[in-house]
């Protein structure tokens, strides 16, 4: 699940239109793959204040995430299950779009036998596709959780060519439909 923080949803320093939809569909996965056991992790942008991204210190975006404040806190609907992982993306100069960046998370996920990923939130054009790719990187099999992403689209189209390029680099776009009872 990753970053539906409060930034990235209608009235955040970042918003993705109608961002907070993906919140329904993301609990509706959150809720199957707590029935199944499967291990549940969310990725959250927890930007220090002088972040480098940010246009004061040269970057390209608006003051977001910023580590403690409530725009860095997950959308109030987003189900949180007590045992889900949180990875936190924070170092002062470091984008940190995928995350695997700057964590451990391809060893840790190895550990645990983890081969397949399927991943969902915002935006489809950063964060999302930097992960997917990222995961296929590294060998695992990355589904894109296509009813539970949308992009920011800072540029018209950046989100479907952010989806043509994981899938040419060998992601697979599913729906909740698509995920059998197992």
């Amino acid at each position: 699940m990753v970053d539906v923080q409060n930034d990235f949803c209608p009235g955040g320093a970042l918003a993705v239109s109608h961002g907070d939809e993906v919140v329904l569909a993301l609990n509706r996965y959150i809720a199957r793959f707590t029935e199944a056991h499967a291990p549940i992790i969310f990725t959250r942008d927890w930007h220090p204040p002088n972040h480098s991204s940010f246009k004061s210190q040269g970057g390209p975006w608006p003051p977001h995430c910023v580590q403690n404040s409530n725009g860095a806190k997950f959308h109030p609907n987003l189900i949180i299950p007590v045992d889900a992982e949180i990875i936190s993306k924070a170092d002062r100069n470091d984008e940190a779009y995928s995350f695997f960046t700057g964590t451990s998370m391809v060893q840790r996920l190895r550990e645990r036998g983890i081969r397949r990923l399927l991943v969902g939130g915002l935006a489809i054009d950063y964060c999302v596709k930097w992960t997917v790719l990222d995961g296929l990187k590294h060998g695992f099999e990355v589904y894109h959780l296509d009813d539970a992403s949308l992009g920011v689209n800072v540029n018209p189209g950046d989100s479907e060519s952010a989806l043509r390029e994981m899938v040419a680099k060998g992601a697979k776009r599913i729906r909740f439909g698509d995920l059998s009872a197992s």
